[in-house]
């Protein structure tokens, strides 16, 4: 079994050019069968690094998953403790998807 452990980052793309929020991470991906398993959490203790990252999740909970090599997975985000550990799986679905969020003031 392959398994990677340490530092990433969980980008939230706009879209190809405006990258609107990036959270480290520690994480665990292990190789099971013919996919993988992927655990972690947010590796900063301050509030609004959760803030801004429950906020992104409840929008889109797809990211870029960017590791130190540069070197990216697009995958969903399932968190969990109030927003600090997440499990990740791969996303497969089109990059380019439509977002209906509105503000309410």
């Amino acid at each position: 079994m392959d398994s990677f452990e340490g530092r990433a980052w969980l980008e939230w793309w706009a879209n190809s050019s405006t990258l609107l929020d990036s959270v480290e991470v520690a994480v665990v991906i292990t190789t099971s069968g013919a996919g993988w398993d992927a655990h972690g959490f947010l590796t900063s203790n301050k509030g609004e690094d959760r803030e801004g990252f429950a906020f992104f999740c409840e929008l889109d909970p797809v990211f870029m998953l960017r590791f130190e090599d540069e070197s990216t997975v697009a995958v969903t985000v399932h968190p969990t403790d109030e927003h600090r550990r997440f499990t990740l799986t791969e996303y497969t679905e089109p990059a380019q998807r439509p977002i209906d969020h509105h503000i309410d003031l």
